[in-house]
């Protein structure tokens, strides 16, 4: 039965978003709702921006209709609402980060706290195991807003967050199918609803974007991304399974995002400027000026994702905190990589 509704969410969500982005780009290209090219742009022609209406709204009507609405699920709806109304503002008439970070820090807010959704527990990594109240609430509230920050950024190349977050909801769905058991359904079935209202948006976004999904649709994905993530983790403390490894099995779908948001941050930070300051300093802009074209540097995404999660669930009883310093070696490591190559090639553009 379960797999039953999963279906009928998916597609749900999937025919409302779907046919509702035509008339989004009609009515974008009259009001001139474009995001207009510059030097940190990697598209050459004005473009919508307003495909997180569609998103939104495959999403929301799929799961009110078909979900299963529990307290944890009611409250991320309401939060849900705050991030897309501050996210849809910003695309049509610009709101400044510190404001708009203030908005997230309230969604997230009410999640964490009045939801009660946080992690409680590392099970073993970096030898922390049960982690007291008041930190846990904070480090909830940390994880939710770099999370949804970090499908914010990544955000500049046709088809990249929305391709990373159906294949995010695809893998916890999967998590929460084969390892949360019945408790864990509403969740699944959100996956679903997520997905397939981001897979409509990609149809028409993942070549030769004629519409992108702009903060309403990155913000959205990225926070309910973060409650997955979070969910996944407490997965261990409703079954009671042996799954000392779900935080890894959380972080590995997300960790590209993830990990160049901290490079970009830091290199914004190193060089005197706000962390929040746009730039073209991000993976794909580096892969891009390498000469990849947007369908390749989204084919290496996915391929590299997958094969994190392949690898590490594969090692699932290796000690966590060797797993966690692996991922993020290697990840960094191809980034410094690419940085060299993308150097060199500046260099002897220059000579």
């Amino acid at each position: 039965m379960i797999l039953f509704y999963s279906i009928l969410t998916f597609f749900w969500a999937f025919f409302v978003a779907l046919f509702a982005i035509p008339s989004i780009i009609q009515v974008a290209h009259k009001k001139q709702l474009l995001d207009i090219p510059s030097n940190r742009r990697l598209h050459i022609t004005d473009t919508p921006r307003l495909g997180g209406l569609a998103i939104f709204a495959g999403f929301i009507s799929s799961l009110m209709l078909f979900g299963e609405i529990n307290h944890s699920i009611q409250k991320l709806i309401a939060s849900t609402i705050i991030i897309f109304f501050i996210g849809l503002k910003d695309d049509m008439v610009s709101v400044s980060a510190f404001k708009k970070f203030f908005v997230q820090i309230l969604a997230a807010s009410i999640i964490v706290f009045l939801g009660d959704i946080r992690i409680g527990d590392f099970y073993g990594l970096l030898g922390i195991t049960e982690l007291p109240e008041g930190i846990s609430y904070l480090f909830t509230l940390v994880v939710v807003l770099g999370i949804t920050n970090a499908f914010n950024l990544i955000d500049g190349l046709d088809g990249l967050a929305g391709t990373l977050a159906l294949l995010a909801c695809v893998i916890y769905g999967g998590m929460f199918l084969f390892l949360g058991g019945a408790e864990y359904n509403p969740e699944l079935l959100m996956c679903f609803c997520l997905a397939g209202s981001v897979l409509a948006f990609l149809k028409y976004n993942i070549y030769k974007a004629e519409i992108f999904m702009g903060d309403t649709g990155s913000l959205i994905c990225g926070f309910i991304i973060a409650f997955f993530a979070i969910k996944i983790i407490s997965i261990n403390q409703v079954t009671g399974g042996d799954h000392a490894s779900m935080p890894i099995f959380a972080m590995a779908p997300i960790v590209l995002p993830v990990a160049d948001t901290l490079r970009v941050f830091a290199i914004r930070l190193f060089s005197g400027n706000s962390p929040f300051s746009p730039d073209n300093n991000h993976l794909h802009h580096r892969l891009s000026r390498l000469g990849i074209k947007s369908l390749g540097i989204v084919f290496l995404y996915c391929a590299y994702t997958i094969l994190n999660v392949l690898v590490f669930i594969n090692l699932k009883n290796v000690n966590s905190t060797i797993l966690v310093f692996a991922m993020y070696t290697i990840i960094f490591l191809i980034m410094f990589v690419v940085e060299f190559l993308y150097n060199r090639k500046i260099k002897l553009n220059n000579c």
